[in-house]
């Protein structure tokens, strides 16, 4: 975390103590924020046969990558469980792949355990890349003041030198696009003085909200190896391919979406409580515990968390929901329709 230790400490911004959390910035009135984004690493794959190894790795199709700019794409075992969920940018030779700090080391560690008979090479770039969320309704205006025009549709990139602007999914209610800004770290400084002077800097929890609000999972420490990618939504958030072929962990993957049921998709929920719970806690009705578990959470104000859950449908359906602590969940529309073929036995 050096580079960002540096690059943050001429502004008034307090981290975490393990420097990946922004928990503090100064305080100014405005709903466009910048956000450094310390909870993210990332990883490059490189090489000659860079999309085609990822191909048969990722859900995602690496063609719409090359194509688009960007996608969401999980890496999975065998049995179907995500390991990581990365979002993909195509850069010059290969991909930048981005994901939670905390699934790094084992997402790192499996993609070398299987490129090493590739015509590519995985390293960590988390000090050579460095990314900021830009949200607001001043969004717009802090892509145009450094890139040459803004990505038009969600998972479309704009590359402008060495920077790559990303336009990811916002919720309804947000005012304004969303953007992720990766920059080499070299052009950090200047790029972040750039944008500071239009907006100020904004939280980790500031981006983790629209994440949450905008229905998209997160894989970390607590869920990794947890849920298949249906579980989360992916495919409705084109982070799933089922006409590209073989993956690994395809097989299970394929299986549910054509000849099986999905029991447990992913909610989006609020609770009114001071309690910030986390990644990975149960989620309980009055007469059964642990129907589901929370994916991602932020808080939406003082007495007030929106979260991401996995929840057996049934329950979700006909019970009402409530935390590990007895809090009770309300359900809130997801900004997506999920196919309802996929609640439906095949067989």
């Amino acid at each position: 975390m050096n580079q960002w230790t540096t690059l943050l400490a001429p502004y008034n911004v307090t981290l975490s103590d393990d420097q990946r959390i922004v928990i503090s910035t100064s305080e100014v009135d405005s709903n466009t924020r910048i956000v450094p984004l310390t909870h993210q690493r990332s990883i490059s794959v490189l090489g000659p046969d860079a999309e085609k190894f990822l191909q048969g790795q990722l859900t995602c199709d690496m063609r719409e990558v090359s194509a688009n700019g960007s996608r969401l794409g999980a890496h999975c075992t065998i049995k179907g469980s995500m390991i990581a969920l990365y979002r993909l940018i195509a850069v010059e030779g290969g991909f930048l792949l981005r994901l939670h700090h905390e699934a790094f080391d084992l997402g790192l560690q499996t993609l070398k355990k299987y490129i090493m008979f590739s015509k590519a090479e995985a390293v960590d770039e988390s000090e050579n890349w460095l990314g900021f969320g830009l949200l607001g309704p001043g969004a717009d205006a802090l892509v145009e003041q450094l890139l040459e025009g803004n990505p038009l549709e969600v998972d479309c990139t704009v590359k402008t030198g060495n920077l790559i602007a990303v336009k990811v999914p916002v919720a309804d209610s947000e005012p304004g696009n969303r953007y992720e800004l990766w920059v080499p770290a070299e052009d950090a400084e200047a790029v972040l003085k750039k944008l500071t002077d239009r907006a100020p800097l904004g939280t980790t929890n500031d981006w983790l909200l629209t994440e949450v609000d905008a229905g998209i999972p997160e894989v970390d420490a607590h869920t990794q190896e947890t849920f298949i990618p249906q579980m989360t939504n992916l495919q409705a958030l084109k982070g799933v391919s089922f006409t590209k072929g073989c993956y690994t962990g395809q097989e299970i993957v394929t299986r549910l979406q054509h000849r099986g049921k999905l029991n447990k998709p992913m909610y989006l929920l609020s609770a009114e409580t001071d309690t910030l719970p986390t990644s990975g806690d149960a989620i309980n009705t009055a007469t059964k515990d642990n129907i589901g578990q929370i994916v991602s959470v932020a808080r939406a104000d003082q007495n007030t968390v929106h979260l991401l859950a996995v929840i057996t449908k049934s329950q979700a359906d006909e019970h009402p929901l409530a935390l590990a602590d007895g809090t009770p969940l309300t359900l809130r529309p997801l900004p997506y329709e999920l196919d309802p073929e996929l609640f439906v036995a095949k067989r």
